[in-house]
């Protein structure tokens, strides 16, 4: 005989494929992050390069900050999705689901703080 486990392999694959929508969405995000980390690199070279200071432009550091942010926010989404992914099994398999969207909306607002973050900093920026 097999074993079944509640909730249906249906379940079990839709939670595995929103696991890895997941890592997915921070891969995305990190690499975001990277791109912002090392345009403000290449920034700072091409002004060093020029030996144009004034080509830099004004609180460079900040896109870093940003950067770095998103790097670490993308790692903290897969840490968090990993454990919402096991979690999410357990209650599958006891039949006790719950609905949770608590990931979703701490991802949306951390995001959306970032954008905000580099909007300010782009703008302050324009020539």
């Amino acid at each position: 005989m097999s074993s079944k486990t509640k909730g249906g392999a249906n379940d079990h694959l839709a939670n595995e494929r929103t696991f890895l929508a997941w890592i997915r969405t921070s891969i995305g995000i990190m690499g975001f992050g990277f791109v912002v980390v090392k345009f403000s690199l290449f920034m700072r070279q091409l002004a060093a390069v020029l030996e144009a200071p004034q080509a830099l432009p004004r609180g460079s550091g900040f896109s870093q900050v940003v950067g770095i942010t998103l790097v670490a926010l993308g790692g903290l989404i897969i840490l968090l999705a990993f454990f919402r992914y096991q979690k999410t099994k357990k209650q599958l398999e006891s039949g006790s689901f719950i609905y949770s969207d608590w990931l979703v909306k701490v991802s949306a607002v951390f995001i959306f703080l970032c954008s905000v973050l580099l909007f300010i900093y782009l703008f302050r920026n324009i020539k």
